[in-house]
């Protein structure tokens, strides 16, 4: 695997490069990557806002955030209508990561939006005002291709793809780019994917090793050279509700986030 040069702080923020991380089949490793790749980046200097977007308030909660304490979360944001996003962004204990906290509320979000007038761009506007703010935004999506997930990727500029190592996770990978490719001929233009990342990867397996092979196959260079190990730390840090990058900052999994975040600054996607 190829290493790449540790990024330089930068000297001036945004507006932010935001990057949903979509894959619509569920336990993929998509929460674990947003927050770790989140708090990589932000060792690195990088000032990140993490969107939770998934209505299980997972990466809420694996920051430090009790979701159920909150007076305002993301779906206040998509209600609201004149929202104030700053107000809701909470900060966590890494430096320079903060989150958009979600709980079960944004559930709801997916039928109430359906008669909005420009429906798919409410979490583009609600988040335009803190874009300057940050260097890169994350949104964690739910495992599903609708509303919300369309919200996410009409406010992207890229998409990450965290990708299991198995070979029926293969299968939804066409759907997906098939609901990109959509979303950038319709509403957003300026879309891309930013690359595919294989994720829960056992070396011990031919299973693991082959499914690599087929997806570099399908997809060449979008896929990252950085590749995500399967390991017991990730569940230990999200119980302990913190990245792997400070749970336990010399474990190969967290340096795996942190070549990640490299990777993805040096392709200037993260830049």
């Amino acid at each position: 695997m190829g290493d790449f040069a540790v990024p330089a702080p930068l000297a001036s923020h945004g507006p932010a490069r935001v990057i949903a991380l979509c894959n619509q089949k569920g336990g993929v490793g998509k929460t674990t990557t947003t927050i770790n790749l989140a708090a990589a980046l932000a060792e690195y200097g990088r000032r990140v806002l993490v969107v939770d977007f998934d209505p299980q308030g997972a990466a809420t909660v694996g920051l430090g955030v009790n979701p159920y304490e909150l007076s305002g979360t993301v779906y206040n944001l998509l209600m609201d209508r004149h929202p104030d996003v700053a107000a809701v962004i909470q900060h966590t204990r890494v430096e320079g990561l903060d989150v958009l906290p979600a709980n079960i509320d944004l559930s709801a979000a997916e039928v109430q939006l359906v008669g909005e007038v420009a429906r798919e761009q409410v979490l583009s506007r609600a988040l335009r005002p803190v874009l300057d703010d940050y260097d890169v935004v994350l949104i964690d999506c739910q495992p599903s291709l609708g509303l919300l997930t369309v919200n996410a990727l009409t406010a992207a500029h890229g998409v990450l793809i965290p990708l299991e190592c198995e070979f029926f996770a293969l299968r939804g990978v066409a759907l997906l780019t098939e609901t990109i490719e959509k979303v950038s001929d319709r509403l957003n233009p300026r879309l891309r994917v930013d690359g595919i990342v294989a994720t829960m990867f056992d070396a011990r397996t031919l299973h693991s090793r082959e499914v690599i092979a087929r997806v570099h196959e399908a997809f060449g260079d979008r896929l990252l050279q950085t590749v995500i190990a399967r390991t017991v730390k990730f569940p230990d840090a999200s119980v302990a509700a913190e990245p792997i990058t400070t749970y336990a900052p010399t474990h190969s999994g967290a340096e795996a986030y942190r070549q990640l975040a490299r990777e993805l600054v040096a392709r200037g996607d993260a830049a």
